[in-house]
C-alpha cells in the first residue's frame, strides 16, 4: 500500500500512463488519494493484519462492537456497485446505496461537509484499488441498537446535512483549516467532549474527551490545558511528528499516534497550517478549574515512591526528562489533559522508540492497579502541574485489560513494518544472535549487530531499527523459561533501552566477550 501510495502522490502522467486512465481522471485519483489520506479512511477500514480498505476494523463504540465495511471496489463485498450518487449520500447523508441508515460511528455527521468534486474525487480513487473479496463480520450491537430506523431519534436531535460553508470574514487560509477540521478531518470525533452527539452544538466541540479508552486533549486555544501556550510551529511539528520541538515535550500515543502516521504526516505544511489557524479562531474552553485540584506537588505524595522506583531514573526526579531523548513531564501539557487515560495506557504498554525519542518500557505491567493510580496522579499534579486526579480507582483495571502491547506482553510480537530494515536485520543474522540471550550480554551482542544493520539498512531511521531489532527479540524470546522469573515486560524494556542508548552513542562501546586466554575484541 506505501508502494501503491507513492505512485498515487506522484505525477497524474505517470498515472495515466500506467494505468491507461485519462491524464483528466489520473488527476482526479491523484486528488482523491490525498482527501482519502486527510479523512484516515484507511485507520478504521483495515483490519489489523487485513487489506487495506478491505474492513473488518473493529470500532468499540458506546453502542456495541462495529465491523467497518469494505471500500475496495469488489463487487460483492465492496464499493463494487456503488455509483459516485450512491457515495456522496452516504457522506452527505449518511445513508447507504440501500437506503439504510448508517451508524454515526461512521463521521458523516463530519463528512457531510466535504463538497461534491472531493466525494467524487474519493471515489474516484477507491474505484482505482485492487479489489478485495473480503465479506463483512457481523458486529455485535445489542437490542435496540441493531434497529436502524431506531437511528432516526439521534439523527433528528443531533444531525443536520449540509456542505462547509466559508466565513466571508475569515481567510482563505482559515476557511481551508475549517474545512478540513471540521469536514474531512473530522478532528471532532475524538477530541469533543460528548462523543453520543456527534458533531452539534451539544458536543464539547474540541474540549477533550474520551475515545476507545484513550484521552484526545483539549485543542481549544486555553493556555493551560488547549493549545493556548504552544506556538503554531510547535503545533505544526506535532502533527507531522508526533513530537513538538522547544517547551513542549508531548509525544503521541494510541489513536493520535496512527493518524499522524498514516494521515497528518502526509499532508503538505500549507494544509497543517491552515488546520492550526482555523484552531485558534475557536473559544478557548477551560478543561478543568486549576483551583479545584488536590495538590500533589510534596516529597510525601501518593506515587512519589513508586515514581522514584520505576521512573526517575529516565524521566528525573524533577520531571524534566533528557533533552531530545526522554520527554519532560513537568509542564507536559498531554500529561495534563483533563482525563488521565492515555497516562494510563502508556504506563501500562510502554511506547516503541519514535521521532529521536527512546523507547518507554511497559512499567505498569509489574505495578499494582493502586500504584497505577498514584503514580498516575503524582505526574499529572508535581513539579506545577496540574490535573484531575482519578475519581474511579476501576479505570485502571479496565485500561489493564484494554492495553495490549507487545512491550507489555499482553500481544503476540508484532512486525517490521519497513521491508528494508527486517532485511538488514535477517542479513546480519540477528535472530540467531538474539536467541537465549543473557542480559548481561545484551551490550556486546548488540554492539556487534549495529554496525551490519545499519549499513545494509541505509538511510533507515534509527527508530526503525531500534523497534526492528526487538520485535525480532521478541520473537526468538519471548518464551524463554530463563526470562520467567524477571518479567518479560522487563526483559524487553531493557533490550529495547539498550539498543537505543547504544545507536544514539556509537562511541561506547563495550568488549565482546571472548574465550579464555584470547584477547577481547574491541
Amino acid at each position: 500500500m506505501r508502494r501503491i501510495s507513492a505512485l498515487l502522490l506522484g505525477s497524474a502522467g505517470l498515472i495515466a500512463a500506467v494505468t491507461g486512465v485519462s491524464a483528466q481522471d489520473a488527476e482526479q485519483i491523484k486528488r482523491g488519494e490525498y482527501l482519502a489520506t486527510a479523512g484516515d479512511c484507511v485507520a478504521c477500514h483495515s483490519a489489523p493484519g487485513g487489506r487495506p480498505f478491505a474492513g473488518n476494523y473493529v470500532l468499540n463504540t458506546p453502542i456495541g462492537k462495529i465491523r467497518t465495511p469494505n471500500l475496495t471496489p469488489d463487487d460483492e463485498t465492496g464499493l463494487g456497485k456503488w455509483t459516485a450518487d450512491d457515495f456522496y449520500r452516504a457522506l452527505h447523508e449518511g445513508i447507504d446505496n440501500e437506503g439504510s441508515y448508517l451508524y454515526p460511528a461512521f463521521p458523516f455527521a463530519w463528512y457531510t461537509k466535504v463538497t461534491r468534486d472531493d466525494s467524487d474525487a474519493i471515489f474516484a480513487y477507491l474505484r482505482s484499488l485492487e479489489p478485495v473479496k473480503e465479506p463483512r463480520k457481523p458486529s455485535e450491537i445489542p437490542f435496540p441498537f441493531n434497529i436502524r430506523s431506531a437511528l432516526i431519534t439521534w439523527r433528528t436531535a443531533f444531525f443536520t446535512a449540509g456542505e462547509f460553508k466559508p466565513d466571508p470574514n475569515a481567510s482563505a487560509e482559515v476557511n481551508r483549516g475549517g474545512y478540513l477540521v471540521e469536514g474531512l478531518g473530522h478532528c471532532g470525533m475524538c477530541h469533543n467532549a460528548n462523543k453520543i452527539v456527534g458533531n452539534s452544538g451539544l458536543a464539547g466541540k474540541l474540549g477533550g474527551g474520551v475515545i476507545d479508552g484513550w484521552y484526545a486533549p483539549n485543542i481549544t486555544p486555553d493556555d493551560h490545558t488547549g493549545i493556548g501556550s504552544w506556538t503554531d510551529d510547535q503545533v505544526v511539528e506535532y502533527l507531522k511528528t508526533g513530537t513538538a520541538p522547544g517547551n513542549r515535550p508531548g509525544v503521541a500515543a494510541g489513536p493520535m499516534r496512527q493518524t499522524i502516521e498514516e494521515s497528518l504526516s502526509r499532508l503538505t505544511d500549507a494544509d497543517l497550517k491552515a488546520m492550526v489557524a482555523y484552531l485558534r479562531t475557536q473559544k478557548a474552553k477551560e478543561s478543568y478549574k486549576i483551583k479545584d485540584i488536590q495538590a500533589f506537588n510534596q516529597a510525601d505524595a501518593p506515587g512519589a515512591a513508586t515514581y522514584l522506583s520505576y521512573c526517575s531514573s529516565c524521566h528525573k526526579p524533577d520531571g524534566q526528562g533528557v533533552e531530545g531523548a526522554i520527554p519532560a513531564l513537568a509542564g507536559n501539557t498531554s500529561v495534563q489533559s483533563e482525563g488521565p487515560e492515555t497516562v494510563i495506557r502508556i504506563i501500562l504498554g510502554g511506547l516503541a522508540a519514535q521521532n529521536g525519542y527512546a523507547p518507554m518500557p511497559a512499567v505498569g505491567a509489574g505495578m499494582t492497579d493502586r500504584e497505577v493510580a498514584d503514580v498516575t496522579d503524582y505526574i499529572r499534579n508535581a513539579w506545577g502541574n496540574n490535573a484531575p486526579v482519578i475519581a474511579e480507582r476501576g479505570i485502571v483495571t479496565t485500561a489493564r485489560a484494554a492495553t495490549q502491547t507487545m512491550l507489555a506482553g499482553t500481544a503476540p510480537c508484532a512486525e517490521i513494518a519497513q521491508p528494508e530494515v527486517a532485511k538488514a536485520i535477517a542479513d546480519a543474522g540477528s535472530a540467531e544472535s538474539l536467541k537465549g540471550l543473557a542480559p548481561d550480554n545484551f551490550v556486546p551482542v548488540i554492539d556487534s549487530l549495529l554496525p551490519k544493520v545499519k549499513a545494509a539498512a541505509g538511510g533507515a531511521k534509527d527508530d526503525d531499527i531500534v523497534n526492528g531489532l526487538t520485535t525480532v527479540f521478541c520473537q526468538v524470546a519471548r518464551h524463554d523459561p530463563a526470562y520467567g522469573k524477571i518479567g518479560w515486560h522487563a526483559v524487553i524494556g531493557s533490550f529495547s533501552s539498550v539498543v537505543y542508548s547504544q545507536i544514539r552513542n556509537p562511541e561506547k562501546r563495550v568488549a565482546l566477550p571472548a574465550p579464555a586466554g584470547v584477547a577481547p575484541t574491541p
